[in-house]
């Protein structure tokens, strides 16, 4: 098999062809549907970006690992460090065996989605609601994340219809553009299929809720939400 190497910008639709070990005309149909980014030369010979065959390679290897270990592949998008670690140590006692990617920053988080395309993302219920809109816009605009699984706490789903007033009332740092108020109108968190609502979490209203507590459930709806993706 042709290995890709960091001075390969670009193959050759042949080459593309030995490196996923598929046939010219796989590669060609990879391309008309957008899993492949490529354009022609003057000549009319196409030319296939070796970074985006990169990605189809790990998409493939990831797969693989998760048909024959049964592993999720999880990025968490957390605002506290010490809460991806929490999440992180609960999810050693479960029975489904999860990978977590974490970001720290929504930026990083939506650029680890599209990279590793995970089976489901979490994004922790510390996010500023405003910034959970804009995650979850993006992540459903772009065509490699726009089927995975977004979990977010249940108190943010309840909360998102008021988002667009909160943000009137605040400071312009917090904005939304018109085209996302829209969208929020039209359904975009509670009509969308790949939202999971997690337990709410309000410590200040609940002296029993704790961390700890609240990923012991979190298993089943990790479990429903791969469910999901494989429909």
């Amino acid at each position: 098999m042709k290995t890709i190497t960091p001075d390969m910008e670009y193959l050759s639709t042949r080459q593309s062809a030995k490196v996923l070990q598929v046939s010219l005309g796989t590669v060609q149909k990879m391309v008309e549907l957008g899993e492949l980014i490529a354009w022609k030369t003057r000549g009319g010979h196409r030319r296939i970006l070796a970074s985006s065959l990169d990605q189809q390679l790990q998409r493939r290897k990831r797969a693989m690992r998760q048909k024959t270990t049964q592993n999720c592949v999880a990025l968490g998008i957390f605002r506290r460090v010490e809460n991806s670690q929490e999440l992180l140590e609960s999810a050693q006692d479960w029975q489904l065996k999860v990978e977590m990617e974490v970001a720290i920053d929504s930026l990083e988080g939506l650029m680890k989605a599209v990279s590793i395309t995970p089976d489901l993302i979490f994004l922790d219920a510390l996010i500023p609601p405003v910034e959970q809109v804009h995650l979850i816009h993006y992540l459903s605009k772009n065509r490699d994340t726009q089927r995975i699984p977004v979990l977010v706490d249940e108190g943010f789903i309840k909360l998102h219809p008021g988002v667009v007033s909160l943000v009137d009332e605040n400071s312009s740092r917090a904005t939304l553009h018109e085209s996302i108020k829209k969208e929020l109108e039209n359904g975009l968190i509670e009509s969308n299929p790949y939202i999971f609502g997690y337990p709410a979490t309000n410590p200040e209203l609940d002296p029993s809720w704790t961390y700890q507590s609240r990923h012991d459930l979190l298993e089943p709806i990790f479990v429903e939400a791969l469910a999901r993706k494989l429909q």
